[in-house]
């Protein structure tokens, strides 16, 4: 979920950023259509981007999970010279090409609620935020607005990752199986990991997964919002487009970096027990950072980030494309919800 939330964040979080150009810099055609579109339609419109977004890049997503997950119940030294070709190449050939989308149904699934969730929730507390003395948008202030996009977009994930955390759950259990066939399905998954973990097994990890996601989308808000004011500021008539993409992804890539052994970690836990292995983990959170530094090194910690950097350009694009491609066919079909 943290991965997926910065591929898609900022698209999926905050679709009125991505096109608060200044008015006057606004066909009053395009200002039509999107007084046009209600909650409703936007919800559904950061949905459906969010899906198709992860179904684009879901064999980058794999790569990345199996990167992971490498060391836990392997030797260490058998992956030393892993690339992403040569893992890509085992795939193909061990599981056919249809497995780099092992484990997508339920990413699209998950995604769907996700991102509606996430969206709402951010316009919400921004909201609320804003109704707090000293933090009034009733003037412009750069300090004031980043605080605002930090806390809301946190908290925003925060919410959305914990409203559908059984299914990013799942998702990582789906996706990291190779040639043992353990889960046959969704709710096959949820059935055995229930009736083997308890109901309190399909919410391993969600501990890691809240501190991880909560700064990532956070930054991601943070850094997007910050660059794109900046960029319109002192080249307000750029593509809207060419601004939020190259914005979109620099913002991804800078909370992959900072957050991405948060989410290692926690991809680790949500395989803890699957299958019916036993726990590699025996510690809590700094005890299984410990465990990976000492016997991977601190590279371990960043285990397929380059799959993951890879995906963040694309995957953002999609998204963004995708969702002002909804917004306006939805603004001619729909009323305002």
């Amino acid at each position: 979920m943290q991965t997926e939330a910065r591929v898609g964040v900022v698209v999926e979080g905050g679709p009125r950023a991505l096109n608060s150009q200044p008015k006057q810099h606004k066909p009053l055609q395009q200002q039509h259509q999107q007084s046009q579109i209600g909650t409703v339609s936007q919800l559904v419109a950061g949905g459906v981007a969010g899906a198709l977004s992860k179904t684009c890049t879901a064999p980058l997503a794999r790569l990345t999970i199996l990167f992971q997950v490498q060391g836990m119940h392997s030797d260490v030294a058998t992956f030393r010279k892993a690339s992403i070709w040569h893992e890509a190449s085992r795939i193909n050939r061990e599981e056919g090409f249809r497995a780099f989308w092992k484990g997508n149904l339920v990413t699209i699934v998950h995604r769907l609620p996700y991102s509606s969730v996430n969206f709402y929730a951010y316009e919400r507390y921004k909201e609320l935020l804003h109704m707090i003395p000293g933090l009034e948008s009733n003037r412009e202030n750069m300090g004031r607005d980043l605080l605002v996009h930090f806390v809301g977009g946190g908290l925003a994930g925060i919410t959305a990752a914990s409203a559908t955390y059984p299914l990013d759950l799942v998702r990582t259990r789906l996706a990291a199986q190779t040639n043992v066939i353990y889960y046959r399905g969704i709710w096959h998954a949820l059935q055995t990991i229930s009736r083997e973990e308890s109901v309190f097994g399909l919410y391993k990890g969600l501990g890691a997964t809240l501190l991880g996601v909560g700064p990532s989308i956070a930054i991601s808000f943070s850094v997007y919002e910050s660059l794109r004011s900046f960029w319109q500021l002192h080249r307000p008539h750029d593509a809207t487009i060419a601004v939020s993409l190259a914005c979109g992804s620099l913002s991804g890539i800078a909370s992959s970096t900072a957050t991405f052994p948060l989410d290692l970690v926690r991809r680790r836990k949500q395989l803890e027990g699957a299958g019916g292995r036993a726990p590699v983990y025996t510690t809590g959170l700094l005890g299984i950072f410990k465990q990976i530094i000492q016997t991977e090194g601190f590279r371990g910690l960043y285990r397929g980030i380059m799959p993951e950097y890879y995906k963040v350009v694309p995957g953002v694009g999609i998204c963004f494309m995708t969702y002002e491609t909804l917004k306006l066919l939805l603004a001619d079909v729909t009323p305002k919800l």
